[in-house]
């Protein structure tokens, strides 16, 4: 008799189901290896990756530069330019003059001798020539006179010479007279009418006077100079303002003697007033392609302009410096005195309105800097000109336009050309 098989308790239904879990566990592991970027099935759709973007835009990328300047008034001397003693003193230090004011008067009797002596040689020089030009009339009315006296004088003849030769005619006529005597009486009628006639024309052909006063008149052009030389020592004897200002310096008192050329006072002009400054070079660069600062003085809320006058082209060898001289039109003395410190403006709002990007959206590359701009669905990569930095935006002088949108969102992960979803794009307008 055949003996029963007795199965083994691990075949034993509780036993099967612990058999199937970890089946299907195993075979969810194997599927997931599978489903890896390396096994993915061709034509399977990618996942785009999620971006945030910020607008290219202009900005006030910093504060303006400014540069400290000092005020100084033009200084001008005051000289005698003439010699002499002090004859009166109307202006002291510390006046206000104006450009022209007599600030002291000179006598001089040496000057006033040398123009009396010009002034002299001009009226005999002017008499000598008018002297000349009367005794030419003078000639020329004789010349005339002397012609009327011979015209009448020929009339006359021709007159009786007519009644001759008619009176011969006659007489030949009744034979008193012969055929040559009445020949000789119309001859010399004729010869009679013939001066007359050369009389006439000579008294119309008579010149008007002349007379040669060119020596005369050279005379009278050197002492007409030497007159205007010796009014103006005698008008410089009245020392002027040479500007309008305030009178710093004035060491002249009544009766010194002064030779010519001596100093006798300073004023300091108002206006232009002068801000001078030292730049470096590259506030010279800020400075270069101006025609005009804007500037302020310390107590004063007003801003004031002023005009470049000078920016030097090489640098100071002891101060390392450019010099810079504003002029400006002010010319209160409580406003802006001499020393007096002022802040110049190298730049103003419209300098420091930049193109900017945020700076986490710049990619560094060694030297280079880039960042990734989103035309469509694709992303750019741009290489980029940077200017200033005012964290956390950087100044852009190439590479992207304003309005552009730039990658803010890890942009050193992204490649050029490569695309987003526009459906997953964070911060786009």
């Amino acid at each position: 008799m055949r003996q029963k098989r007795v199965k083994p308790r691990f075949w034993r239904k509780s036993n099967m189901k612990t058999i199937s879990m970890l089946t299907l566990c195993l075979a969810i592991i194997a599927g997931c290896k599978s489903s890896g970027p390396e096994e993915q099935p061709a034509g399977s759709e990618q996942t785009l990756k999620t971006i945030k973007v910020e607008k290219v835009v202009k900005q006030r990328i910093a504060d303006p530069v400014v540069r400290a300047g000092e005020v100084q008034f033009a200084p001008y001397d005051v000289i005698a330019k003439m010699g002499g003693e002090v004859q009166q003193v109307l202006k002291k230090r510390g006046d206000l003059v104006q450009e022209g004011d007599v600030i002291m008067t000179l006598d001089s009797s040496d000057a006033k001798f040398q123009r009396d002596k010009a002034a002299m040689a001009v009226e005999n020089a002017q008499n000598a020539i008018t002297q000349a030009k009367v005794q030419a009339q003078k000639e020329v009315e004789k010349s005339k006179a002397e012609l009327r006296s011979a015209i009448q004088k020929s009339e006359q003849s021709v007159v009786e010479l007519t009644r001759s030769y008619n009176k011969a005619r006659n007489d030949l006529d009744v034979g008193q007279a012969t055929k040559i005597q009445v020949s000789q009486a119309e001859s010399q009628l004729n010869n009679a009418r013939r001066d007359l006639e050369q009389l006439k024309q000579q008294q119309q052909q008579i010149p008007q006077p002349t007379v040669s006063t060119k020596d005369l008149e050279l005379s009278l052009r050197e002492a007409q100079m030497s007159l205007q030389e010796a009014e103006k020592a005698v008008a410089a004897l009245d020392v002027k303002a040479p500007v309008s200002g305030i009178l710093t310096e004035m060491p002249v008192e009544a009766r010194m003697s002064l030779q010519p050329g001596a100093k006798i006072g300073l004023i300091q002009k108002l206006s232009p007033t002068v801000i001078k400054a030292q730049l470096t070079e590259d506030q010279t660069k800020l400075v270069n392609a101006k025609s005009q600062l804007s500037f302020t003085v310390q107590g004063a809320s007003q801003i004031f302009k002023g005009k470049v006058s000078y920016l030097s082209k090489v640098i100071d060898p002891e101060t390392k410096s450019y010099e810079l001289d504003v002029e400006s039109a002010i010319n209160d003395m409580t406003t802006m005195k001499p020393g007096m410190k002022v802040q110049l403006q190298l730049t103003d709002e419209q300098d420091q309105m930049a193109l900017v990007v945020p700076t986490y959206s710049i990619v560094k590359e060694g030297e280079d800097s880039s960042a990734f701009v989103l035309t469509g669905d694709t992303v750019e990569k741009r290489k980029l000109q940077l200017g200033r930095l005012n964290d956390p935006f950087q100044e852009v002088l190439g590479g992207v336009a304003e309005g552009e949108l730039v990658i803010t969102s890890n942009p050193a992960q992204l490649k050029d050309k490569e695309k987003v979803n526009p459906g997953l794009i964070e911060g786009k307008p």
